[in-house]
């Protein structure tokens, strides 16, 4: 039998926070493993009961989902955040995926949506709620964090770039490596040094960013286990 998927709820409305374990609970194989209704009680709960994946408010007393999200990810940075939130303002957007979110849903999403995010966020996919993406790329032309973004990327060698973008498209460090016919320790470093470059940490931030400079339009979900990667291979360079 397979396992189920261990997710952590921390939000502080009980009747919210009820409601969503039902409906987590009714994908058979998604299993709520612990619940938190304030920030410190969700980074407990990640050291006790180790969910693969905490549904996360951001608005909760004591500490907030923002602090909580940056502690949880250096505690057990194997932890995927998927933040669920009312707000929508780029501000709240770019703080959540610059501390470590994995995705980002807005409470007036469909419960669809919210389930479809919570698989893309399991399967090491990035997810950002419909609508918002516009929102995450005009924040990074809007400000002086965009301005210096800009300016690193001129730095960034074209193989980084090529790497950039098949890191936004979703691809795993083999793909890439397979595909551009380069060890996986390469593609390690390669990817290593665009993200100090860019100053850039999380698959999310690197997602929004490729689509700003137009290297990708839209996220595109990675190959599956097993699949093939569906890309032609290119020649190989020197390094």
């Amino acid at each position: 039998m397979i396992p189920k998927r261990r997710i952590g709820i921390a939000e502080d409305h009980t009747i919210l926070r009820a409601g969503l374990r039902m409906l987590v609970e009714s994908n058979p194989d998604f299993e709520v493993v612990g619940e938190a209704q304030d920030g410190i009680e969700a980074i407990r709960m990640v050291e006790n009961l180790h969910p693969e994946l905490v549904l996360m408010d951001l608005s909760m007393p004591r500490m907030n989902g923002m602090g909580a999200i940056q502690e949880i990810k250096r505690l057990v940075p194997g932890t995927r955040v998927l933040v669920l939130t009312v707000h929508k303002t780029e501000e709240y957007i770019l703080e959540a995926l610059r501390s470590g979110a994995d995705g980002y849903v807005l409470k007036d999403a469909t419960q669809s949506e919210l389930m479809h995010a919570l698989e893309c966020v399991l399967s090491g996919n990035s997810y950002l709620s419909s609508g918002i993406s516009e929102q995450v790329i005009e924040g990074y032309l809007g400000t002086k964090r965009g301005m210096a973004a800009s300016t690193s990327w001129e730095r960034l060698t074209q193989r980084e770039r090529e790497i950039l973008k098949m890191i936004a498209e979703g691809y795993r460090n083999k793909d890439i490596a397979e595909c551009l016919c380069l060890s996986a320790k390469t593609v390690e470093k390669h990817r290593s040094n665009l993200m100090k470059k860019l100053d850039l940490h999380n698959i999310s931030s690197l997602t929004a960013f490729a689509m700003e400079k137009g290297l990708v339009t839209q996220r595109i979900d990675r190959p599956q286990r097993g699949a093939e990667v569906g890309k032609p291979k290119i020649a190989a360079r020197k390094e």
